[in-house]
């Protein structure tokens, strides 16, 4: 007689970090068809394959994975001490099913993606979609100065509102857990997907654009994407394995009837930029921003600056070759 497989997990109130690690594994085939037992009690766990978020230890080779301990403290940085993974934020369960199984569940998903590949994908999910949960559950504080954590789904919240409210009737909470374990998965491949798909192939252009620089402006402080796609990333992460120098001031992109002059910020998501576009030029709009910049046909710069656009090409990359002029005169 074959045993059927047991992954357990705890019982009562439910989170979306647990949710989301029995998801996890139930997309590697050796846990495909395993059954989830949510229970507390010890004699019953001990004879589960797998425990996440309960059970008081964390052992892998064991298959114990539970960071409500006192002396629990691992990260990515501690449990895969490897180069590139430094995020070194207290992992919730999701955290270390993500860190111990991450790299084959998107093999699995995904599997005509190479080992490059799935490295860059984990990272990226790690650092857009996990984090977020890993910092919530274990009530990480999200601001310093810039944000530890962004927020990107608000999974928790939706997970937590699946939970029975304390005057429902008649509700199996172990159905709303599955709902559960339904709904993080989703999203999860759902990003998954993205990130391999949409953002991953992204790079290349990006490369393409700084690679070509020096084409665009001299200065080569300006860059030309040739469509539009997910750059900012890929653009950081591109200036820094490369020591690229000066550091990137605009990004230029447009469909053909109207080009758009983006003002790099200091930070993925930050409206503070690198170098703005002139102050005169804030808020204007056509003839009042031709006046004023002395740039035929531009259409507008936004009261903040950070972006501007143009009904060509030549006159986009002109804004930006006026604004670094004018931003490095000051």
């Amino acid at each position: 007689m074959i045993k059927n497989v047991k992954i357990g997990t705890h019982d009562g109130t439910f989170h979306c970090d647990e949710a989301l690690a029995c998801f996890m594994l139930k997309t590697l085939p050796r846990y495909k068809d395993a059954v989830i037992v949510r229970s507390r009690d010890m004699n019953i766990l001990d004879a589960c394959d797998i425990v996440v978020d309960v059970g008081g230890e964390y052992n892998p080779s064991m298959h114990r994975y539970d960071h409500h301990m006192r002396d629990f403290n691992e990260s990515v940085s501690t449990v895969i001490k490897k180069p590139g993974y430094d995020w070194t934020m207290k992992l919730s369960s999701a955290g270390l099913i993500y860190c111990h199984f991450g790299h084959e569940v998107i093999k699995h998903l995904i599997p005509q993606a190479n080992d490059s590949d799935v490295e860059m994908i984990f990272k990226h999910i790690y650092d857009t979609f996990i984090k977020e949960i890993d910092g919530i559950d274990n009530g990480v504080t999200m601001f310093n100065e810039e944000p530890v954590y962004r927020i990107v789904t608000d999974l928790s919240s939706r997970v937590k509102l699946l939970n029975p409210a304390w005057n429902s009737k008649d509700i199996n909470i172990d159905s709303q857990f599955f709902k559960a374990v339904e709904l993080t998965g989703k999203e999860l491949v759902q990003h998954i997907n993205y990130v391999a798909n949409a953002w991953l192939p992204a790079k290349s252009i990006v490369q393409e654009a700084i690679d070509k620089r020096f084409e665009v402006d001299p200065s080569g402080e300006i860059i030309e994407l040739l469509q539009f796609v997910p750059w900012s990333e890929h653009l950081y992460a591109i200036e820094k394995e490369q020591n690229v120098q000066p550091p990137l001031k605009f990004v230029i992109f447009g469909n053909g009837a109207n080009y758009r002059v983006r003002a790099i910020p200091v930070a993925p998501d930050s409206f503070v930029c690198r170098l703005f576009l002139p102050e005169s030029w804030g808020g204007l709009h056509d003839e009042e921003l031709v006046s004023v910049s002395g740039i035929k046909d531009a259409v507008f710069v936004h009261s903040k600056r950070f972006i501007g656009a143009h009904l060509t090409r030549e006159g986009a990359i002109t804004m930006a070759r006026k604004a670094l002029e004018i931003g490095k005169a000051i």
